[in-house]
Protein backbone atom coordinates (compact mmCIF):
# COMPACT_ATOMS: atom_id res chain seq x y z
CA UNK A 1 0.00 0.00 0.00
CA UNK A 2 1.48 3.34 -1.04
CA UNK A 3 1.34 6.13 1.53
CA UNK A 4 1.62 9.77 0.52
CA UNK A 5 3.89 11.79 2.78
CA UNK A 6 3.76 15.18 4.49
CA UNK A 7 6.98 16.69 5.76
CA UNK A 8 8.05 20.20 6.69
CA UNK A 9 11.52 20.82 8.09
CA UNK A 10 11.90 22.40 11.55
CA UNK A 11 13.64 25.51 10.21
CA UNK A 12 10.69 26.18 7.93
CA UNK A 13 8.12 26.31 10.72
CA UNK A 14 6.94 29.84 11.40
CA UNK A 15 6.50 31.33 14.83
CA UNK A 16 2.76 30.72 14.48
CA UNK A 17 2.55 27.54 12.39
CA UNK A 18 -0.59 27.04 10.30
CA UNK A 19 -3.18 24.58 11.48
CA UNK A 20 -4.12 23.21 8.10
CA UNK A 21 -3.42 19.62 7.20
CA UNK A 22 -1.71 18.93 3.93
CA UNK A 23 0.00 16.17 1.99
CA UNK A 24 2.90 15.99 -0.43
CA UNK A 25 5.50 13.49 -1.58
CA UNK A 26 8.61 14.79 0.16
CA UNK A 27 10.27 12.15 2.37
CA UNK A 28 12.15 12.40 5.65
CA UNK A 29 15.89 12.85 5.30
CA UNK A 30 17.92 9.90 6.54
CA UNK A 31 20.66 10.63 9.02
CA UNK A 32 23.97 11.28 7.26
CA UNK A 33 27.48 10.12 8.07
CA UNK A 34 28.38 13.76 8.75
CA UNK A 35 25.60 14.06 11.29
CA UNK A 36 26.74 10.86 12.97
CA UNK A 37 30.28 12.16 13.25
CA UNK A 38 29.00 15.33 14.92
CA UNK A 39 27.48 13.31 17.77
CA UNK A 40 29.40 12.68 20.95
CA UNK A 41 31.03 9.22 20.94
CA UNK A 42 28.92 6.52 22.53
CA UNK A 43 31.17 4.67 24.99
CA UNK A 44 29.61 1.92 27.10
CA UNK A 45 31.33 0.60 30.22
CA UNK A 46 28.66 -1.96 31.11
CA UNK A 47 25.41 -3.26 29.73
CA UNK A 48 23.00 -6.04 30.51
CA UNK A 49 19.42 -7.10 31.02
CA UNK A 50 17.47 -8.35 34.01
CA UNK A 51 13.95 -9.03 35.26
CA UNK A 52 12.66 -7.49 38.46
CA UNK A 53 9.54 -7.68 40.61
CA UNK A 54 6.59 -9.87 39.74
CA UNK A 55 4.83 -12.83 41.33
CA UNK A 56 5.13 -16.61 41.38
CA UNK A 57 1.99 -18.70 40.97
CA UNK A 58 2.04 -22.35 42.06
CA UNK A 59 -0.57 -24.99 41.45
CA UNK A 60 -1.53 -27.69 43.90
CA UNK A 61 -0.14 -31.16 43.66
CA UNK A 62 3.31 -32.56 42.97
CA UNK A 63 5.28 -32.22 39.77
CA UNK A 64 6.28 -35.56 38.30
CA UNK A 65 9.33 -35.21 36.02
CA UNK A 66 8.48 -38.58 34.48
CA UNK A 67 5.14 -37.17 33.34
CA UNK A 68 6.22 -33.66 32.36
CA UNK A 69 3.64 -33.30 29.58
CA UNK A 70 0.58 -33.91 31.74
CA UNK A 71 -2.03 -31.24 31.06
CA UNK A 72 -2.88 -29.79 34.49
CA UNK A 73 0.47 -28.30 35.49
CA UNK A 74 0.21 -29.94 38.91
CA UNK A 75 2.87 -28.75 41.37
CA UNK A 76 4.39 -26.35 38.83
CA UNK A 77 5.08 -22.62 39.00
CA UNK A 78 4.60 -19.58 36.78
CA UNK A 79 6.85 -16.55 37.15
CA UNK A 80 4.85 -13.57 35.91
CA UNK A 81 4.08 -9.84 36.11
CA UNK A 82 7.73 -8.76 36.35
CA UNK A 83 9.41 -5.93 34.50
CA UNK A 84 12.24 -6.64 32.08
CA UNK A 85 15.00 -4.04 32.09
CA UNK A 86 17.80 -3.51 29.59
CA UNK A 87 20.52 -1.14 30.77
CA UNK A 88 23.65 0.62 29.58
CA UNK A 89 26.16 2.50 31.69
CA UNK A 90 28.47 4.95 29.91
CA UNK A 91 32.20 5.14 30.58
CA UNK A 92 31.72 8.60 32.07
CA UNK A 93 28.56 8.17 34.14
CA UNK A 94 28.56 11.55 35.86
CA UNK A 95 24.85 12.36 35.66
CA UNK A 96 21.78 10.89 37.35
CA UNK A 97 20.66 7.48 36.04
CA UNK A 98 17.42 7.47 34.05
CA UNK A 99 14.65 4.88 33.87
CA UNK A 100 12.42 4.97 30.78
CA UNK A 101 8.89 3.55 30.84
CA UNK A 102 6.85 3.31 27.61
CA UNK A 103 3.15 3.95 27.05
CA UNK A 104 0.19 2.03 25.67
CA UNK A 105 0.90 -0.51 22.95
CA UNK A 106 4.62 0.25 23.10
CA UNK A 107 7.84 -1.25 24.44
CA UNK A 108 11.33 0.03 25.26
CA UNK A 109 12.05 0.05 21.51
CA UNK A 110 10.50 3.52 21.31
CA UNK A 111 13.27 5.02 23.44
CA UNK A 112 16.04 3.26 21.50
CA UNK A 113 15.34 4.38 17.95
CA UNK A 114 13.02 6.47 15.80
CA UNK A 115 10.74 5.43 12.92
CA UNK A 116 13.22 6.87 10.41
CA UNK A 117 16.18 5.05 11.96
CA UNK A 118 17.87 7.82 13.94
CA UNK A 119 19.23 7.09 17.42
CA UNK A 120 16.62 7.46 20.16
CA UNK A 121 16.65 9.20 23.50
CA UNK A 122 18.49 6.36 25.21
CA UNK A 123 21.56 7.08 23.07
CA UNK A 124 21.18 10.83 23.53
CA UNK A 125 21.18 10.70 27.32
CA UNK A 126 23.96 8.10 27.39
CA UNK A 127 26.11 10.62 25.54
CA UNK A 128 25.22 13.18 28.20
CA UNK A 129 26.57 10.93 30.95
CA UNK A 130 23.39 9.24 32.17
CA UNK A 131 23.11 5.51 32.73
CA UNK A 132 19.88 4.39 31.06
CA UNK A 133 17.51 1.63 32.14
CA UNK A 134 14.86 0.74 29.55
CA UNK A 135 11.78 -1.04 30.88
CA UNK A 136 9.41 -3.45 29.20
CA UNK A 137 6.58 -3.17 31.68
CA UNK A 138 4.81 -6.26 33.08
CA UNK A 139 2.72 -8.09 30.48
CA UNK A 140 4.40 -6.37 27.54
CA UNK A 141 7.27 -7.17 25.20
CA UNK A 142 10.02 -9.23 26.83
CA UNK A 143 8.07 -9.14 30.10
CA UNK A 144 5.01 -10.71 28.49
CA UNK A 145 4.30 -13.54 30.95
CA UNK A 146 1.10 -12.65 32.79
CA UNK A 147 -0.74 -14.01 35.81
CA UNK A 148 -4.03 -12.96 34.21
CA UNK A 149 -5.15 -14.63 30.95
CA UNK A 150 -6.00 -12.34 28.07
CA UNK A 151 -6.76 -12.22 24.38
CA UNK A 152 -4.40 -11.06 21.64
CA UNK A 153 -6.58 -9.52 18.97
CA UNK A 154 -5.93 -9.16 15.27
CA UNK A 155 -8.42 -6.31 14.95
CA UNK A 156 -7.22 -3.62 12.50
CA UNK A 157 -6.74 -0.56 14.70
CA UNK A 158 -3.59 1.22 13.46
CA UNK A 159 -5.45 4.32 12.34
CA UNK A 160 -7.36 4.63 15.64
CA UNK A 161 -4.09 5.06 17.49
CA UNK A 162 -2.54 7.21 14.77
CA UNK A 163 -5.45 9.63 15.29
CA UNK A 164 -5.47 9.43 19.10
CA UNK A 165 -1.72 10.11 19.10
CA UNK A 166 -2.45 13.46 17.38
CA UNK A 167 -0.34 12.78 14.32
CA UNK A 168 -2.95 14.11 11.91
CA UNK A 169 -5.78 12.70 9.81
CA UNK A 170 -5.73 9.39 7.96
CA UNK A 171 -7.68 9.87 4.75
CA UNK A 172 -7.99 7.85 1.55
CA UNK A 173 -5.39 5.37 2.80
CA UNK A 174 -2.89 8.17 3.34
CA UNK A 175 -1.14 9.63 6.35
CA UNK A 176 -1.99 13.33 6.29
CA UNK A 177 -0.12 15.13 9.06
CA UNK A 178 -0.40 18.68 10.34
CA UNK A 179 1.45 21.45 8.56
CA UNK A 180 4.93 21.78 10.04
CA UNK A 181 4.79 18.31 11.61
CA UNK A 182 8.01 16.76 12.85
CA UNK A 183 6.61 13.24 12.46
CA UNK A 184 8.81 11.31 9.97
CA UNK A 185 6.05 10.73 7.46
CA UNK A 186 7.68 8.84 4.58
CA UNK A 187 6.45 5.37 3.61
CA UNK A 188 9.15 3.41 5.43
CA UNK A 189 8.90 5.46 8.63
CA UNK A 190 5.11 5.14 8.83
CA UNK A 191 5.49 1.39 8.40
CA UNK A 192 8.14 1.26 11.14
CA UNK A 193 5.97 3.37 13.45
CA UNK A 194 3.05 0.95 13.19
CA UNK A 195 5.31 -2.10 13.56
CA UNK A 196 6.69 -0.92 16.91
CA UNK A 197 3.23 -1.41 18.44
CA UNK A 198 3.26 -4.27 20.97
CA UNK A 199 0.19 -6.05 22.45
CA UNK A 200 -0.61 -6.40 26.14
CA UNK A 201 -0.80 -10.11 26.88
CA UNK A 202 -3.46 -9.65 29.59
CA UNK A 203 -5.84 -7.41 27.63
CA UNK A 204 -9.48 -8.45 27.18
CA UNK A 205 -10.53 -5.30 25.31
CA UNK A 206 -9.01 -3.23 22.53
CA UNK A 207 -9.29 0.09 24.40
CA UNK A 208 -6.61 -0.34 27.06
CA UNK A 209 -9.11 0.20 29.88
CA UNK A 210 -8.13 -3.06 31.60
CA UNK A 211 -4.56 -1.84 32.03
CA UNK A 212 -3.41 -2.42 35.64
CA UNK A 213 -1.32 0.59 36.75
CA UNK A 214 -0.73 -0.87 40.22
CA UNK A 215 1.03 -3.97 38.85
CA UNK A 216 3.19 -1.79 36.63
CA UNK A 217 3.75 0.84 39.33
CA UNK A 218 5.03 -1.74 41.82
CA UNK A 219 7.38 -3.24 39.23
CA UNK A 220 8.63 0.23 38.33
CA UNK A 221 9.27 1.04 42.00
CA UNK A 222 11.25 -2.19 42.38
CA UNK A 223 13.23 -1.18 39.29
CA UNK A 224 13.93 2.21 40.90
CA UNK A 225 15.30 0.52 44.02
CA UNK A 226 17.38 -1.90 41.94
CA UNK A 227 18.88 0.97 39.95
CA UNK A 228 19.64 2.89 43.15
CA UNK A 229 21.49 -0.12 44.54
CA UNK A 230 23.36 -0.76 41.31
CA UNK A 231 24.46 2.83 40.64
CA UNK A 232 24.54 4.30 44.12
CA UNK A 233 22.29 7.14 42.94
CA UNK A 234 18.57 7.80 42.89
CA UNK A 235 17.27 7.65 39.29
CA UNK A 236 15.05 9.96 37.29
CA UNK A 237 11.89 8.26 36.03
CA UNK A 238 10.85 9.15 32.46
CA UNK A 239 7.35 8.08 31.45
CA UNK A 240 5.24 8.40 28.33
CA UNK A 241 1.48 8.44 27.86
CA UNK A 242 -0.21 5.54 29.70
CA UNK A 243 3.10 4.91 31.49
CA UNK A 244 2.49 8.16 33.37
CA UNK A 245 0.04 6.50 35.78
CA UNK A 246 2.52 3.88 37.05
CA UNK A 247 5.11 6.65 37.28
CA UNK A 248 3.00 8.50 39.83
CA UNK A 249 2.13 5.30 41.71
CA UNK A 250 5.78 4.25 41.94
CA UNK A 251 6.37 7.21 44.24
CA UNK A 252 4.15 5.51 46.84
CA UNK A 253 6.32 2.36 46.89
CA UNK A 254 9.85 3.82 46.93
CA UNK A 255 11.76 6.74 48.40
CA UNK A 256 14.40 6.65 45.69
CA UNK A 257 12.90 8.69 42.82
CA UNK A 258 15.06 11.74 42.05
CA UNK A 259 12.61 13.29 39.61
CA UNK A 260 9.78 12.48 37.21
CA UNK A 261 9.73 13.54 33.55
CA UNK A 262 6.27 12.85 32.15
CA UNK A 263 6.01 13.02 28.35
CA UNK A 264 2.35 13.66 27.49
CA UNK A 265 1.03 11.42 30.29
CA UNK A 266 -2.56 10.68 31.08
CA UNK A 267 -4.00 12.57 34.01
CA UNK A 268 -1.77 13.52 36.95
CA UNK A 269 -2.59 11.98 40.33
CA UNK A 270 -5.80 13.28 41.85
CA UNK A 271 -5.53 15.59 44.84
CA UNK A 272 -5.65 13.58 48.05
CA UNK A 273 -4.64 10.29 46.39
CA UNK A 274 -1.73 8.27 47.77
CA UNK A 275 0.37 9.12 44.72
CA UNK A 276 -0.38 12.83 45.08
CA UNK A 277 0.57 12.75 48.76
CA UNK A 278 3.78 10.80 48.06
CA UNK A 279 5.01 13.27 45.42
CA UNK A 280 4.08 16.19 47.67
CA UNK A 281 5.62 14.85 50.86
CA UNK A 282 8.81 13.63 49.17
CA UNK A 283 9.09 16.87 47.16
CA UNK A 284 9.88 15.01 43.96
CA UNK A 285 10.54 17.49 41.13
CA UNK A 286 8.18 16.87 38.22
CA UNK A 287 8.05 18.19 34.67
CA UNK A 288 5.36 17.58 32.06
CA UNK A 289 6.08 17.93 28.34
CA UNK A 290 3.33 18.55 25.78
CA UNK A 291 3.76 18.89 22.05
CA UNK A 292 1.98 20.79 19.32
CA UNK A 293 -1.51 20.56 17.79
CA UNK A 294 -3.28 20.77 21.13
CA UNK A 295 -4.46 24.36 20.94
CA UNK A 296 -4.32 24.32 17.14
CA UNK A 297 -5.34 20.74 16.39
CA UNK A 298 -8.30 19.69 14.29
CA UNK A 299 -11.41 20.43 16.40
CA UNK A 300 -13.36 17.75 14.54
CA UNK A 301 -11.08 15.04 16.01
CA UNK A 302 -11.85 14.07 19.60
CA UNK A 303 -8.14 13.66 20.41
CA UNK A 304 -7.71 17.45 20.24
CA UNK A 305 -10.05 18.08 23.16
CA UNK A 306 -8.73 14.98 24.94
CA UNK A 307 -5.19 16.36 25.07
CA UNK A 308 -6.38 19.84 25.94
CA UNK A 309 -8.05 18.33 28.99
CA UNK A 310 -5.00 16.31 29.99
CA UNK A 311 -2.72 19.35 29.73
CA UNK A 312 -5.18 21.53 31.68
CA UNK A 313 -5.23 18.95 34.47
CA UNK A 314 -1.43 18.94 34.53
CA UNK A 315 -1.43 22.72 34.94
CA UNK A 316 -3.90 22.49 37.81
CA UNK A 317 -1.75 19.82 39.45
CA UNK A 318 1.31 22.07 39.11
CA UNK A 319 -0.49 25.04 40.67
CA UNK A 320 -1.64 22.97 43.64
CA UNK A 321 1.74 21.35 44.21
CA UNK A 322 3.75 24.54 43.83
CA UNK A 323 1.45 26.38 46.24
CA UNK A 324 2.54 23.81 48.83
CA UNK A 325 6.27 24.18 48.14
CA UNK A 326 6.50 21.66 45.32
CA UNK A 327 8.54 21.85 42.12
CA UNK A 328 6.27 21.06 39.18
CA UNK A 329 6.63 22.52 35.69
CA UNK A 330 4.40 22.13 32.63
CA UNK A 331 6.29 22.62 29.37
CA UNK A 332 4.17 23.58 26.36
CA UNK A 333 6.72 23.11 23.58
CA UNK A 334 5.24 25.63 21.12
CA UNK A 335 5.57 28.30 23.82
CA UNK A 336 9.24 27.33 24.03
CA UNK A 337 9.61 27.91 20.29
CA UNK A 338 9.63 24.19 19.49
CA UNK A 339 6.94 23.35 16.95
CA UNK A 340 5.54 20.37 15.10
CA UNK A 341 5.56 17.65 17.76
CA UNK A 342 2.81 15.08 18.09
CA UNK A 343 2.35 12.57 20.91
CA UNK A 344 5.66 10.77 20.27
CA UNK A 345 7.86 13.78 20.96
CA UNK A 346 10.93 11.61 21.52
CA UNK A 347 10.61 9.99 18.09
CA UNK A 348 10.05 13.10 15.98
CA UNK A 349 12.65 14.57 13.65
CA UNK A 350 13.52 17.23 16.25
CA UNK A 351 13.79 14.72 19.11
CA UNK A 352 17.34 15.81 19.93
CA UNK A 353 16.19 19.41 20.32
CA UNK A 354 13.57 18.36 22.84
CA UNK A 355 16.07 16.09 24.62
CA UNK A 356 18.40 19.06 25.02
CA UNK A 357 15.54 20.96 26.66
CA UNK A 358 14.95 18.01 29.01
CA UNK A 359 18.65 17.88 29.89
CA UNK A 360 18.57 21.56 30.88
CA UNK A 361 15.61 20.87 33.17
CA UNK A 362 17.48 17.96 34.78
CA UNK A 363 20.58 20.05 35.47
CA UNK A 364 18.48 22.79 37.05
CA UNK A 365 16.06 20.70 39.08
CA UNK A 366 17.48 17.27 39.95
CA UNK A 367 19.96 17.33 42.80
Amino acid sequence: MAVNMVVSAADEVAANPPTTITANTQSSALITNKAMKQRKPLQIAEQGIFSVGGVVLQSEGTFNPEDLWEATGAGQTLHADHANVMYQIPVKADEAPMIFLHGYGQSRMGWMTTPNGRPGWSDYFLREGHSVFLVDQPRRGEAGTTSVPGIITNKTLDQRWYTQFRIGRWENNKSVVYEGSQFPNDDASVDQFFRQMTPDTFMKTDTGFDFDPVVVGKALATTVDEVTTKTGEKPIVVTHSQGGGPGWLAATYTNNIAGIIAIEPGNPPAAGSDAYKAIDEKKIPVVFYYGDYIDNGDPAISATAFWQGRRDNAKKFAEEMNANGGNVTVIDLPKEGIYGNEHFIFQDKNSDEVAAHVEKWIKKNVK
